[in-house]
């Protein structure tokens, strides 16, 4: 096991992440288990972050996989350089074109590599059902099918985070590999923790402010909610900027740190008076 001097929850706040205690407990089981992790919540909730933090608390690289409709393969598993195989046998017959030379690992083929690492794979749902096929050899045993060299298994677990959206429904196939956490947007008392956590200099009074108008404009149903990176870029923003007092002005001017749509925007300078007095 991992750091049996140190709780998980120290691992991540190393890693600048600040958990509970829930979101620590399941991290933890995760990696004594040789489990992985999927972690679903809305956009913006601190997925990503977490399994950043995770990689940083423990020193580790971090391998990410970007999820997309129409991932194949050989953009998540491996190809082979097939330029670098013609040139090299229209000289040398004798080579053999599925030798290391010619393999691209890709991130899963990276992960079996170097099973000391963290691999994301990140926005699972984005992926369709297909890639979902594709992944479920890997979170078995942690292994590849290579048609060309057999079968590459990690000498033990490396730690694999993914996250979802729910964008759409992930398989029972998947789900049942897989450790689970919903992480969904912390109450308005944790998310002023993690404000004074990351901006410690921001003084109470306008930290609650700035939560609180964040949490009115997830209350508003926009296209883009502002997530937790969010709220820390528009508290790290007025203490740069040593806005002594929540008024509409500032509201109105540092609005693009938080809205990130042009008919969001709309909307909600529609309502600029209300986020400039923001109420619990």
């Amino acid at each position: 096991m991992i750091a049996q001097h140190q709780s998980w929850r120290d691992i991540l706040q190393q890693g600048n992440y600040l958990s509970s205690d829930e979101i620590a407990l399941m991290v933890g089981l995760a990696v004594d288990m040789g489990r992985p992790l999927l972690l679903e919540g809305p956009s913006g909730s601190g997925k990503t972050g977490l399994a950043y933090a995770l990689a940083r608390g423990l020193n580790r690289d971090l391998i990410r996989l970007s999820c997309y409709e129409g991932l194949g393969p050989s953009e998540a598993l491996y190809d082979w350089n097939y330029h670098a195989q013609w040139a090299r046998m229209s000289v040398d017959h004798a080579v053999n074109p599925f030798s290391d030379e010619f393999l691209m690992p890709r991130p899963l083929m990276r992960a079996v590599q170097q099973p000391e690492s963290v691999l994301l794979i990140d926005e699972v749902d984005r992926s369709d059902e297909a890639f979902e096929a594709l992944l479920l050899e890997y979170l078995s045993d942690y292994q590849i099918s290579v048609p060309e060299r057999g079968t590459m298994r990690a000498s033990h677990a490396p730690i694999t985070i993914l996250t979802s959206n729910r964008q759409r429904p992930l398989s029972d196939a998947l789900r049942r590999r897989c450790l689970y956490l919903f992480v969904d947007w912390p109450d308005a008392a944790r998310e002023e923790d993690v404000v004074a956590f990351h901006v410690p200099e921001l003084g109470e009074h306008m930290r609650w402010s700035v939560v609180a108008a964040v949490r009115l404009l997830r209350s508003w149903n926009l296209l883009k909610p502002p997530g937790l990176s969010e709220t820390i870029d528009w508290a790290r923003a007025t203490d740069l900027r040593e806005i002594g007092e929540w008024n509409r002005d500032w509201v109105e001017k540092s609005l693009g740190l938080v809205v990130k749509d042009a008919l969001d925007m709309e909307r909600v300078l529609e309502r600029i008076e209300e986020l400039a007095r923001p109420e619990t």
